[in-house]
């Protein structure tokens, strides 16, 4: 008997990916494609339009239809067994939302097989212009949603979060405001995840509870909307919004159109759909309280795994656990993190990494007490947006060079002080770090982060990607449907991750790098108040 499959797919800013794999959690096969280059006709840079304001960031929601047409008949050439996948769950872009016109869920039940979705879905939306992640545009409805709600603390202790540009409360708000025809043609307001899963299933799907967490409009305790966050947004909301239901839910089977046009099995079931940061942590295999991932890519993202939620007005965010439907996770994103190591490189080491990770094994551990900022890019962790470089000597004074070695001992070492003091003010007390991303095989790079934490660093055997977080989603889902019953994640996936221990912690350089912690904090009080 051929073993049971189970696919993710993983609609983000750029393309849309799948991983397929079994119940052993073997891959047995990955496809993926992107927008700019696979759907020209969609005109995206980066799957997105960027408007003349330079703060309005679209992306065309029929795109995202398209994809999914494309995916599922490459999946198809290639032979992929598509008739053994016993449940799918999915990933998709935070923040973005689409539009649904009065009637949308009549055309989803009456889909013909014989046609593509996109020839059949066009006249669906309300606005075929989708806010995602990137726009910047709600600033105004921001400040009104926090004077609204009593301020940014009791936002973020209410919601999960102070409130954002790019969360979609703020989104509805302006659309509200200043497309008034669009908001009232909309049956059915949609995260692109349960967008996606809406397709699959031919009818609406419920709104997850780990990716409801980042609209400014869910109640992170009650796991249910906010009726305060929906009136200070736009009339009559929740009939557009719909349902929460917790991340593992079974919501029915695969609609008959993918039965009989690609082969799918009728007895396919669907898993909740998720955001991307969610099936991140579920492809890592996040499950204890103390378990933290550090993302090092071209930006760094520290997420992990709490028991209790402690959100903040000044940074992070707090999201419904996607893998642990009592628990949390929470999120510090960094614009500055892996380019900011790659101009120092340039600039101190010669373009080398093997000189740069030499200079930094050379130097000494607190690099003598100099500290050094580094913001190429506004940042969004700590809210600085005076871009350039400060640094400061021993006594806290202000210098305006380091010497090459100290220069990349400094943004090593900054980069992680600031994951710990800013980790720390959400609600980390990691037990042990596992870090991906780009960064993550430079081992003075591990070094460091490990003695700043004074925990053990893991590498992980298999990508983080959100693909395969969904995948590992749709297994978790199935066991549950199965058993009917909550199954931990851990027990439905086999227990631990394989992992191996790539640093451990010295305690003489932890104990450094706590005394200093509170010179750190102070410098970077001192960097935000000047900006006030």
């Amino acid at each position: 008997m051929e073993r049971p499959l189970f696919l993710g797919l993983d609609s983000s800013t750029q393309g849309l990916k799948c991983t397929l794999i079994d119940d052993q959690l073997q891959i047995v096969y990955e496809r993926a494609l992107n927008f700019d280059r696979d759907l020209p006709q969609f005109g995206t840079t980066g799957g997105a339009h960027i408007g003349e304001d330079g703060l309005t960031v679209t992306s065309p929601a029929p795109m995202w239809v398209a994809a999914l047409d494309l995916l599922l008949e490459q999946m198809q050439a290639d032979g992929a067994p598509l008739d053994a996948i016993c449940a799918i769950s999915g990933s998709g872009q935070q923040h973005g939302s689409v539009w649904l016109k009065d009637g949308s869920e009549d055309i989803l039940a009456n889909l013909d097989a014989q046609k593509p979705l996109g020839s059949q879905l066009a006249g669906m939306f309300a606005t075929e212009d989708s806010p995602i992640w990137m726009d910047s545009s709600t600033k105004e409805q921001c400040r009104a949603r926090e004077d609204a709600l009593g301020g940014a603390q009791a936002t973020a202790a209410l919601t999960g979060s102070r409130a954002y540009e790019r969360f979609t409360g703020n989104q509805i708000a302006k659309m509200y405001a200043q497309q008034p025809e669009v908001y009232d043609a909309t049956e059915r307001i949609c995260l692109v995840s349960s967008f996606m899963a809406t397709l699959l299933k031919g009818a609406y799907a419920p709104i997850d509870a780990s990716d409801g967490s980042g609209m400014n409009l869910m109640d992170i305790r009650t796991r249910t909307w906010a009726p305060q966050a929906l009136a200070c947004t736009a009339p009559d909301l929740a009939s557009k919004l719909g349902k929460i239901v917790a991340s593992h839910a079974d919501i029915g089977t695969l609609h008959p159109y993918f039965v009989s046009r690609y082969g799918f099995s009728p007895r396919t079931r669907l898993v909740a759909w998720s955001g991307d940061n969610p099936n991140s942590l579920a492809g890592l295999r996040l499950q204890e309280a103390g378990d933290i991932a550090i993302s090092m890519g071209t930006s760094y993202t520290v997420f992990g795994f709490l028991r209790e939620a402690q959100p903040s007005a000044t940074e992070g965010h707090i999201f419904v656990n996607p893998v642990d439907p009592d628990a949390f996770m929470a999120m510090v994103c960094y614009k500055n993190g892996a380019l900011v190591r790659d101009r120092i490189r340039d600039a101190s080491a010669d373009g080398s990494w093997d000189t740069f990770s030499a200079l930094v094994a050379d130097s000494p551990v607190g690099n003598d007490g100099q500290i050094g900022f580094y913001f190429f890019d506004a940042e969004i962790t700590p809210p600085i947006h005076q871009t350039g470089a400060r640094r400061f000597d021993a006594n806290d004074k202000p210098v305006g060079a380091f010497a090459p070695a100290a220069e990349c001992r400094a943004v090593v070492e900054g980069q992680c002080l600031s994951m710990r003091l800013h980790g720390a003010n959400i609600g980390f007390s990691p037990k042990r770090i596992l870090a991906t991303g780009g960064a993550s095989v430079d081992r003075e790079m591990l070094r460091v982060l490990s003695n700043v934490f004074g925990v053990p660093v893991f590498i992980a055997a298999k990508s983080d990607s959100a693909s395969l977080g969904a995948s590992y989603r749709a297994l978790h889902g199935w066991r549950c449907w199965q058993e009917d019953r909550f199954v931990s994640f851990g027990e439905s996936l086999g227990g631990e991750p394989p992992l191996t221990c790539a640093m451990e912690p010295d305690a003489a350089a932890h104990a450094c790098y706590t005394d200093m912690m509170e010179r750190y904090a102070n410098l970077e009080s001192k960097l935000i108040e000047e900006e006030a």
